[in-house]
């Protein structure tokens, strides 16, 4: 194992590590978000209310020592509000740029299905390219621009679908399910005494592991882990697999193939390995691909699921030796 991969997996153990303070349970989740992170994408957090999407991102920011906004997402909400805007002075005789929650680091997404799609839309330029454009004007947001963008699920009132084109532009969608029994009877305990999840993050006992810069340069480091021919061919087979399934109506793009290559390559760094396997694939190939693809009425109707489908693409396409 080369020096650069060994730093990388200290710095992604102790992180992992110190959101553990704070978030109970849910290992999988927090490894997710960090391979979101890791590879400078984006992620998408569906879940019930409570089940600490606010607490995971804030708590991420917090430990890789970057800048955290939140913005919580509302029918009334405009793009002004989130871009910012230029508001004229009076004492100066000129415009004065506001600038929006969008210009940090880590930004929270707050329930954006919550808002329409003109509203949502503001955030793909920046998403895609880390530009925001103001009345014509063009600024430069953070390298280490992340969006987590949380979601209830869409059969809840009040929600809008997110478009597809901006759906694309998230890396992969990740799952917070409710704890188990075990996990939620720890966070009761825990609640009840001095060292409750939301405590233990203001008090100071969470560490940051490294600061901006550090993460720009340990995101570099990733391209240590090296990935065989056969794999890369691996993941464009599987995703070319999404578009010829009879019962997927629209399947995975190219930016899917972008994002399942990195998101592979993150795993097996967080694994501790410095190169991938097809396990690697396989774990997430789901989160990848889930929201991107978008089922026919006659398959839905007979209660065919996304991750069925998916599963079913995997067992048919073969598997490099």
């Amino acid at each position: 194992m080369t020096q650069s991969t060994e730093r990388l997996k200290q710095v992604l153990t102790q992180a992992r590590a110190e959101v553990g303070k704070v978030i109970i349970g849910q290992a999988e989740v927090v490894d997710r978000a960090l391979i979101a992170v890791f590879t400078g994408q984006h992620a998408l957090v569906e879940g019930v209310p409570g089940v600490a999407k606010t607490l995971l991102v804030r708590t991420l920011a917090h430990v890789l020592g970057c800048e955290f906004a939140r913005i919580q997402f509302t029918p009334d909400l405009m793009p002004a509000d989130i871009v910012g805007t230029n508001i004229f002075n009076l004492q100066r005789n000129e415009f004065t740029l506001v600038k929006g929650p969008i210009f940090t680091s880590f930004l929270l997404a707050d329930e954006i299905n919550r808002a329409p799609a003109k509203t949502q839309s503001a955030l793909l330029q920046a998403m895609q390219e880390r530009l925001v454009t103001i009345d014509r004007d063009t600024h430069t947001l953070s390298p280490n621009f992340t969006v987590f963008a949380t979601q209830n699920p869409i059969e809840y009132e009040g929600t809008y679908p997110l478009p597809e084109a901006q759906k694309d532009r998230f890396m992969l969608k990740i799952s917070m399910g409710t704890p188990e029994r075990e996990e939620e009877l720890t966070l009761a305990r825990r609640t009840l005494g001095p060292d409750a999840p939301e405590v233990i993050l203001a008090s100071g006992a969470v560490k940051a592991v490294i600061d901006a810069e550090g993460l720009r340069a340990t995101r570099e480091e990733l391209a240590v882990i090296t990935m065989r021919d056969e794999l890369v061919a691996y993941v464009v087979d599987i995703v070319r697999a999404t578009r010829s399934n009879e019962s997927v109506l629209v399947g995975a793009g190219p930016r899917a193939t972008q994002s399942l290559l990195l998101a592979t390559r993150a795993s097996a760094a967080i694994a501790g390995r410095d190169f991938v396997t097809p396990d690697d694939v396989k774990a997430m190939a789901t989160a990848v691909l889930e929201h991107r693809l978008i089922l026919r009425p006659e398959f839905e109707i007979e209660g065919l699921s996304i991750t069925e489908v998916i599963r079913g693409i995997l067992e048919q396409v073969a598997v490099p030796r």
